[in-house]
């Protein structure tokens, strides 16, 4: 693996990171098995392709993509607080209907080229992406550690014990879920700002990415702290990220491109089985 190969795979471990984190509080926060992913993490991009296409400041692009992430993890929330419908099926809905709504975004177009366009990384990108991320994983830590926050932490763990506490389960759920999903969001933005493009079909395989990082990350580092589960989710993805690319670089194994799905869920199975690596999966 050449050093350019190397520093790619930090740079998509980094925005893939900011994805686990999304997933880590929908899925071990809240307890919350959220499908939407694929769609808010393609919903992201569209916004900030679109936007900085339009003259938009990219930073601020950033900022409506998550946003609109918030906005469409608040309504599988509420699918499910107030509809009744099961979380999973809530997200695959969501999921499926922003399909129709990202090309409503893209204008109709399946992909847009940012290759002419200004984005954020004008100096070196993994300053800026680990930037970003410090910043997020202070402010998400911060939000988690508030009363609502831990209102949200606590209904992820016991929803019975919440409701005798007068805590507002239903919007608990839905805040969390916005949340998750404007991380998710993010990730999206800053991929399509990385790798100068967005397309229709970015966000396929983006739970499993995301669910990769949170699984590896806590084996990494079994902390308690808010803000270290926060941070393993970014370690996680850099470790998958260079453990498939040195896999697909490995002579003997004798593999192409397209077993990347292969490995990465093989590397997944392997961490699962491990002691103490099913918690919660």
């Amino acid at each position: 693996m050449s050093l350019s190969e190397l520093v790619m795979s930090l740079e998509l471990g980094l925005i893939y990171g900011i994805v686990g984190m999304g997933i880590y509080l929908t899925f071990r926060i809240i307890d919350f098995p959220d499908l939407t992913c694929d769609g808010s993490f393609v919903l992201g991009a569209a916004i900030s392709s679109i936007l900085i296409k339009a003259g938009v400041d990219p930073f601020l692009s950033l900022v409506f993509a998550l946003i609109g992430g918030a906005l469409a993890g608040a309504l599988t929330g509420i699918l499910n607080s107030f509809f009744k419908v099961t979380d999973l099926l809530a997200g695959i809905l969501v999921a499926f209907m922003l399909y129709s709504i990202n090309l409503h975004v893209m204008q109709g177009t399946p992909n847009i080229s940012l290759l002419m366009s200004p984005t954020i990384f004008v100096t070196n990108n993994l300053v800026v992406l680990g930037g970003i991320a410090i910043i997020l994983i202070a402010a998400f830590s911060f939000l988690l550690n508030t009363d609502i926050g831990l209102s949200i932490r606590a209904v992820g763990q016991n929803k019975r014990l919440c409701m005798n506490g007068g805590v507002n389960v239903k919007w608990m759920v839905i805040l969390g879920v916005a949340m998750g999903n404007a991380l998710i969001a993010m990730g999206g933005a800053l991929f399509s700002q990385q790798q100068g493009f967005t397309d229709i079909s970015a966000g396929i395989g983006t739970i499993i990415a995301g669910f990769a990082a949170v699984i590896i990350g806590e084996r990494i580092l079994p902390f308690r702290s808010i803000w270290i589960k926060l941070l393993s989710c970014i370690v996680g993805s850099i470790v998958y990220r260079i453990v498939t690319s040195l896999a697909l670089h490995a002579e003997f194994l004798n593999l192409k491109s397209y077993d990347f799905n292969l490995i990465a869920g093989l590397l997944i199975i392997i961490i699962m089985a491990m002691p103490g690596g099913r918690k919660k999966c």
